[in-house]
């Protein structure tokens, strides 16, 4: 996971604050360094899945709460999700 691209991606994405993308980036990349994602799925965490992901977030939400909101859902399903969430 290139964090970097990853922040660009999210701030462009959702017109995003800079440092918000990176630590919803950061949170990403140890997601994928844990590979619990990628365990659980049996997929890759990339950069368009995790734009994808987030894009389904209702739209009111910013790009912290998106994230959270996707990360609860995978917590719901698989259990063990709640050390990426982001602390606003």
């Amino acid at each position: 996971m290139n964090r970097p691209d990853l922040a660009f991606a999210l701030e462009d994405a959702f017109d995003a604050d800079p440092e918000a993308a990176r630590v919803v980036a950061r949170a990403a990349g140890d997601l994928d360094d844990a590979e619990t994602y990628r365990e659980d799925i049996g997929a890759e965490l990339g950069v368009a899945l995790v734009v994808e992901q987030l894009e389904d977030a209702p739209e009111e939400m910013d790009l912290a709460e998106r994230w959270n909101w996707w990360i609860g859902s995978l917590d719901l399903a698989f259990g063990g999700y709640e050390r990426f969430l982001v602390r606003e």
